[in-house]
C-alpha cells in the first residue's frame, strides 16, 4: 500500500493545524465543549469540508454532518466520525484523529474522482469527552434514543451554564432534528488510547465491541476527632476505611482479568480535610468495568459487598450510588468482517480485541451497523498532553479506513 491515495502528510499536517486551536504549553490541547476554541475548531473543520465539496448539516445538538454526495440520492450514506472536543490536559489525536481521518477520505476520493454509490459523511459529536458537561457522549446518546434531547440541553457545566445556552453562544445550535441523518453503516477511527497494540507489536485493532462500564459515587462517613488524643481502636476514621476499600477493590479486579475486569479510583476528596483531624467525610469515584454483562453485574455484587463489610468493621456508613451505565456492545459482525479484511489486503498485522474506553460508537451501534478501528498509541497514553501517535501509524489507519468506506459506498 506504499502509493495510496491517502495522503499521510496532508492528514498530518491537518492534525496539527488543528492541534494549534487549544494547544497547551506542554504540547497537548485544551479544547472544552463548547468554548470559544471548539466554535474554532469547529470552524476550521467546517471549512475544510466544504472546500472539499461536502453538504454540511448541524442538528439541534450541534452534531456536524458532512456528506459527499454519492449517485444514489436515496442510498444511505456509509459514516465515519469522532468528536474535536478534549480532556482540559488532553492531546492532539483523542477523537480529532478519527474526524480528519474521514476528511482525508473525502479528499483522497476527490483526488481519484471516484464517485461512489452511497453518499460518504463524516460525523463531528458534540461533547464526547464529558469534561465539560456531564454525561459523556451526550449527543451522539440522544442521537441514538439514549437521552433525550431537553435532558442533554439542560445539562450544566461547573459554572452553572446550559449546554444549551453554550451551544448557543457559539452558533452551533442546528436545526436539523436529532436523528434525521440516518447511517447505512458506521465506522470509528480512533487511537487505541492503551497499550496493548504497542505491546504486542500489531499495526492495528480490529475491534469487535467494548467493555461495560458503571461509574459510581461512593460517600463514607465518619467521625472526625483530633489526630493526638484519640487512639486508634476508637477511630471511625474514613480514610482508613477507605484505603482498606481501594486495595480490595484493586484486587478484585486483578483476579478478573480474564474477563478484562478493570476497577478505578479516579478521584478522592476529603471536603474539611486538616492535617491533625481524623477524616470524617470523604467521597470517592467508583469505575467498573468488564467484557459481559454477567461479569458487569457480579462486580458490583462483590464490590458492594467488600465495602459494606470494611464498613461495618470499621465503624463508618457508606452509600454508593450508580451514576452511568453503560452495558457492554458488541459491535455489528457484517462491519466487524469488512475491517478486518481491508486489514488483511494491506499485509498490515492486526489483532481483533476489545475496547477498554466508551466511544460514540458504542451509542451509534444502537441504531446503525457499527464497529471501529486503532491504531496503537506510543506508551500507551492518551487524556494526556504527550498522548501520541506516528505519523506512519496515522496514516496506516486513514488507509484502512479508506478502503472500508469506498468498498461499502460501492456496494449495493
Amino acid at each position: 500500500m506504499s502509493e495510496h491515495p491517502i495522503n499521510t502528510q496532508r492528514l498530518w499536517n491537518s492534525l496539527m493545524e488543528m492541534g494549534e486551536i487549544g494547544a497547551t504549553d506542554a504540547g497537548g490541547c485544551c479544547r472544552l465543549a463548547l468554548t470559544e476554541l471548539d466554535r474554532q475548531g469547529r470552524d476550521l473543520f467546517v471549512r475544510w469540508c466544504l472546500d472539499a465539496g461536502c453538504d454540511i448539516r448541524i442538528d439541534r445538538i450541534g452534531n456536524i454532518y458532512a456528506r459527499r454526495p454519492g449517485t444514489d440520492p436515496d442510498a444511505l450514506p456509509i459514516s465515519t466520525g469522532s468528536h474535536l472536543d478534549t480532556q482540559p490536559t488532553g492531546g492532539k489525536f483523542d477523537g480529532i484523529y478519527g474526524c480528519l481521518a474521514g476528511l482525508e477520505v473525502i479528499r483522497a476520493l476527490n483526488d481519484e474522482a471516484i464517485q461512489t454509490r452511497r453518499p460518504v459523511e463524516v460525523v463531528i459529536w458534540t461533547n464526547e469527552e464529558g469534561s465539560r458537561f456531564a454525561p459523556a457522549m451526550v449527543a451522539s446518546g440522544v442521537y441514538s434514543g439514549k437521552f433525550s434531547l431537553d435532558y442533554a440541553l439542560n445539562q450544566t457545566d461547573a459554572q452553572g451554564i446550559r449546554l444549551g445556552d453554550a451551544l448557543q453562544a457559539i452558533g452551533y445550535d442546528g436545526d436539523l432534528e436529532v436523528g434525521a441523518c440516518t447511517f447505512g453503516k458506521f465506522f470509528e477511527l480512533h487511537i487505541e488510547q492503551g497499550p496493548v497494540l504497542e505491546r504486542e507489536k500489531e499495526d492495528i485493532g480490529v475491534v469487535t465491541g467494548v467493555l461495560g462500564m458503571r461509574w459510581y459515587d461512593v460517600t463514607v462517613k465518619g467521625v472526625c476527632a483530633h489526630a493526638g488524643p484519640t487512639p486508634m481502636s476508637y477511630r471511625r476514621d474514613a480514610l482508613g476505611a477507605t484505603a482498606r476499600m481501594i486495595s480490595a477493590l484493586i484486587e478484585m479486579a486483578a483476579d478478573r482479568a480474564e474477563e478484562d475486569g478493570r476497577c478505578t479510583i479516579g478521584e478522592l476528596d476529603i471536603p474539611k480535610g486538616s492535617r491533625n483531624v481524623i477524616p470524617g467525610d470523604l467521597n470517592f469515584t467508583l469505575d467498573l468495568r468488564n467484557a459481559s454483562l454477567d461479569g458487569l453485574e457480579a462486580m458490583e455484587q462483590h464490590a458492594r459487598s467488600l465495602i459494606d463489610r470494611i464498613a461495618t468493621d470499621a465503624g463508618v456508613e457508606v452509600t454508593l450510588e450508580c451514576i452511568w451505565d453503560s452495558p457492554p456492545t458488541v459491535f455489528d459482525a457484517a462491519c466487524v468482517d469488512a475491517v478486518e479484511q481491508a486489514v488483511a489486503s494491506s499485509g498490515c498485522s492486526y489483532r481483533r480485541m476489545t475496547s477498554g474506553a466508551g466511544h460514540d460508537a458504542v451509542n451509534i451501534s444502537a441504531v446503525a451497523p457499527t464497529s471501529m478501528i486503532f491504531v496503537p498509541s506510543v506508551g500507551g497514553i492518551s487524556h494526556n498532553e504527550s498522548e501520541y501517535s506516528t505519523p506512519e501509524q496515522i496514516g496506516r489507519g486513514a488507509r484502512i479506513l479508506y478502503e472500508v468506506m469506498k468498498n461499502e459506498a460501492q456496494n449495493a
